[in-house]
């Protein structure tokens, strides 16, 4: 029993802990944007850059990946293709500022989300650029809007499910009952002091820029919602690509898709690689020496390859 006391103790300590922590995170990173509303659910959308580029090139669409929100994208490339391009950048549903359903989790529902938000928009063509669990969005996208999507861009993306020596912690988070006990009690307190050495993973073999979680807004995965929506997004995967997967052919945009080949999340071999072999006409580029961040570690040439595809 008194063992059974003291958990009980360190788990109240961690829910007030959590709960007081992700108030001052919010407090710390507001929103930045206006919300759209889809189906009585807010999506947080930013927009920068000339209303209509003086080229008249379609707008770009820059959605991120897991773990993150539009900032990690706006950091990297919002703002410098919004010196000539109207951008537009979105957070995810259920993540950032975004709000979901209970069945959110999948490329499909919030590739259906994001093409009612570009609706409501008037945005009827975009080059949708989208890094790591974005790509599967933004190719789930073009594959359900093709006429919308005039241009893919994907980085470092899953494609194809991913091993589960990567998703085995996510599987565990995405349980109903223990993943909501330990991201409403734990996870904040533990997560503030890893995260940096998570992110750090996630760059390597580079290392993170400078303030990196700062000016990213990282911190905001870390609210209890939030994780549980990633969490779940990574574990479902597996169950959510195979059938997407089986339609990659049938893709008749440019495409251009990128990777490090020193990437440790997403595995070149099995998603870039093997998506390029798919889609006929794709373009595929392997950057050498670069890990999963590369709109970050290697954004001149991420960039030129946006511009080019772009201007097409």
């Amino acid at each position: 029993m008194h063992a059974f006391s003291i958990a009980v103790e360190i788990l109240a300590g961690g829910a007030v802990i959590t709960a007081f922590g992700a108030g001052l995170i919010e407090r710390a990173y507001p929103p930045r944007g206006r919300f759209v509303e889809i189906d009585g659910l807010p999506q947080h959308v930013v927009e920068v850059g000339p209303a209509v580029a003086a080229d008249k090139t379609p707008p770009i669409v820059l959605i991120h990946g897991a773990g993150c929100n539009l900032e990690d994208m706006r950091l990297s490339l919002g703002d410098r293709l919004a010196a000539h391009r109207r951008i537009i950048l979105v957070d995810r549903p259920g993540h950032g500022w975004s709000r979901r359903g209970e069945q959110g989790s999948s490329p499909r529902c919030q590739a259906a989300m994001v093409r009612a938000v570009l609706e409501r928009l008037g945005i009827s063509r975009a080059v949708v650029v989208g890094h790591s669990w974005g790509g599967a969005l933004a190719t789930r996208l073009a594959l359900d809007d093709p006429q919308r999507v005039c241009g893919l861009v994907l980085l470092a993306p899953p494609l194809y499910p991913l091993r589960r020596r990567t998703t085995w912690f996510y599987e565990i988070m995405a349980m109903p009952f223990l993943g909501w006990l330990i991201a409403h009690t734990v996870l904040l307190p533990i997560g503030l002091v890893f995260i940096g050495i998570g992110f750090r993973g996630a760059f390597l073999p580079q290392m993170p820029p400078r303030h990196y979680l700062k000016r990213a807004g990282t911190l905001l995965s870390l609210r209890p919602k939030t994780f549980l929506a990633s969490a779940r997004d990574i574990a479902h995967l597996k169950r959510n690509l195979p059938s997407q997967a089986e339609r990659y052919a049938t893709l008749k945009m440019p495409t251009v898709i990128m990777t490090g080949d020193c990437d440790l999340i997403v595995a070149p071999q099995r998603h870039a690689l093997a998506f390029a072999k798919a889609v006929p006409g794709a373009k595929l580029v392997v950057l050498p020496h670069i890990g999963h961040m590369l709109h970050h570690v290697a954004a001149d040439r991420v960039i030129a390859e946006i511009e080019a595809l772009a201007t097409t």
